[in-house]
């Protein structure tokens, strides 16, 4: 296999195809994060949900943010308000902020009330209010703000990203590839990949090994993006804490977005209360130790 590594949006990607990729095709990959980021991106002062967070508004966004509306809709509603992307400004307070600075400013801020807050319409029709995203990939998407917000997507959108590089290279005539960014990542071809599932207090370690074949596997884990003692990236929107509860999550799906946005869920809902909306397959561990998992993953986990 060749590999192209890169970094993006704050960490490191690899995209393993049986033959060498194409210049052009590692330039659209290539333009396309940096399209994304630039519409996304919280940590940089040019970026569209920057200008969201200066004032409320309209704001345009390309077609492909349907898609990740229409799941943070179902998520927030599925996780009674615990994923929302409007938990930006939450981070931020905990110090998780644009200039890094890992600074306390204050209490836990829960995060605007979503479905209240925000709204949002496809150009071809469709349109949603929070909750009721509508169908349909649309040639845009327009976003209203009821009041100043901070987004952060992290909780899908590196999983939504990984997706739009694969249409790249499967629009380029590549059908066997890996796409890694980071601990999300998207399979496709003849030869399954096995994957460890890193222990989240020793990442020398696995706890488990799975085969994974044409989808995807996101995981998310509260050992990543920690920076003080109970301080780390996955918090409760509703009281802007840091979970305590479940330490690490992996979620197995046909594309990643879908993984990514139900790795996050996993920390605050009941796995049948997701899969009674979403095809999909888990393990998680709780940060007593204990683990749960969905009957395909029977056998993943070391003994």
């Amino acid at each position: 296999m060749h590999t192209v590594g890169f970094q993006a949006i704050g960490t490191a990607w690899t995209l393993s195809t049986p033959d060498p990729l194409e210049a052009s095709v590692q330039a659209a990959v290539a333009e396309l994060v940096q399209d994304y980021d630039r519409t996304w991106s919280r940590f940089r002062s040019d970026s569209t949900v920057a200008r969201m967070a200066d004032g409320a508004g309209s704001f345009e966004l390309p077609g492909s943010a349907a898609g990740l509306l229409r799941l943070f809709d179902a998520l927030n509603r599925l996780t009674d308000g615990a994923v929302n992307p409007l938990v930006g400004r939450s981070l931020e307070v905990l110090g998780y902020d644009a200039a890094y600075s890992f600074r306390v400013w204050g209490p836990s801020l829960p995060a605007a009330a979503w479905a209240e807050t925000v709204s949002w319409t496809e150009a071809q029709g469709g349109s949603g209010a929070g909750g009721s995203g509508a169908g349909g990939s649309g040639a845009g998407v327009t976003v209203r703000t009821s009041a100043p917000v901070t987004f952060d997507i992290g909780a899908a959108g590196k999983g939504q990203l990984v997706d739009l590089v694969c249409g790249v290279l499967e629009s380029a005539g590549v059908r066997r590839y890996v796409v890694d960014a980071g601990s999300d990542l998207r399979h496709a071809g003849a030869e399954p990949l096995r994957v460890a599932l890193e222990h989240p207090y020793d990442p020398a370690r696995a706890i488990g090994v799975l085969t994974l074949a044409d989808r995807a596997l996101c995981a998310s884990a509260v050992n990543r993006r920690r920076w003080g003692e109970g301080l780390h990236h996955v918090l409760d929107a509703r009281t802007g804490a840091p979970v305590d509860a479940v330490a690490a999550t992996w979620a197995v799906a046909a594309d990643a977005m879908t993984a990514d946005g139900l790795a996050t869920a996993l920390f605050f809902a009941d796995p049948q209360t997701l899969a009674a909306v979403f095809d999909f397959d888990y393990v998680r561990m709780f940060t007593d130790g204990r683990a749960d998992y969905s009957p395909a993953m029977a056998g993943v986990l070391f003994p």
